[in-house]
């Protein structure tokens, strides 16, 4: 069963383009006769003007996932969930409403922008940290407890627990899997539970040997040069076909991927249809 993926959110716009860009992530995959928004950007309008282009329509969405709770990920979901026009299951980690911030250099919000009662006014929501199957053949990851050591490193991002500030470490990251007669497609929003280790687990998850793309933000833009060194090495040694990635990835690591993949690296702008 084939896959279709459109990007309806990223920071790039492509090269004389109509489309929109925003600093987030917004993809619309169909599969198997549904389609499901990964991800909603910070910014409904530049997905709306994005569907439009690409000759979407918000009604035809059957499920809406969010990869994890940042802003530039979940921003749009609201007026989204409005245009849809009828309840639909929300797919998101139960820790995705949690006070989530940063200090530097100032104090200030970065999780999700409003509150669950917010979403539960439009849309269904559907919390869970388990591994579970969508539609026959697409998974959520659920939430990614093996970590590879390198990868274990997250921005500084705090969280409150028992009225004390601690260190986040992104529990709520998860990812989509899914088959196709290829191989593996894995699509991921940010990537903080760390690219390999996200591949590794759709492996382990599914039992496919094959991986045919990753598809998403990296979030490598302030890794040194060994962590990109071993992410790439890693993809090379797990037999992943084909790259397609941008956001957060960052220019060193885009580079890096370039050179090692060729034609077989893809950088993402809005507007791009994977298939």
């Amino acid at each position: 069963m084939k896959v279709k993926i459109h990007t309806l959110a990223e920071d790039y716009a492509g090269y004389e383009s109509p489309f929109l860009a925003q600093h987030g992530i917004s993809f619309l995959i169909e599969y198997r006769g549904k389609k499901v928004l990964f991800d909603a950007g910070q910014n409904a309008a530049p997905i709306l003007h994005n569907m439009e282009l690409l000759k979407v329509s918000p009604g035809d969405i059957d499920y809406i996932f969010l990869s994890h709770c940042h802003y530039d990920h979940t921003g749009g979901l609201i007026e989204i969930l409005r245009k849809i026009g009828k309840r639909i299951p929300v797919i998101a980690h139960p820790a995705i409403f949690r006070k989530h911030f940063v200090m530097k250099p100032s104090l200030r919000h970065v999780g999700i922008p409003f509150r669950r009662e917010d979403v539960e006014e439009y849309g269904e929501l559907f919390l869970t940290a388990e591994p579970f199957q969508i539609i026959e053949g697409m998974y959520s990851t659920g939430e990614i407890t093996e970590r590879e050591e390198f990868e274990r490193k997250n921005p500084e991002v705090y969280t409150l627990r028992d009225g004390r500030i601690v260190r986040d470490d992104l529990r709520d990251d998860m990812s989509i899997a899914i088959r196709t007669p290829e191989g593996l497609v894995i699509v991921s929003g940010c990537s903080h539970a760390g690219i390999v280790s996200i591949v590794k687990h759709a492996l382990r998850l599914t039992g496919e040997k094959k991986v045919r793309a990753v598809i998403g933000g990296f979030h490598l833009i302030d890794a040194g040069e060994e962590r990109i060194r071993m992410t790439v090495e890693a993809f090379k040694e797990l037999g992943v076909e084909e790259v397609y990635t941008g956001h957060c990835t960052g220019l060193r690591a885009e580079a890096a991927f370039l050179e090692a993949y060729g034609d077989r690296f893809h950088k993402l702008h809005a507007g791009m249809v994977i298939e």
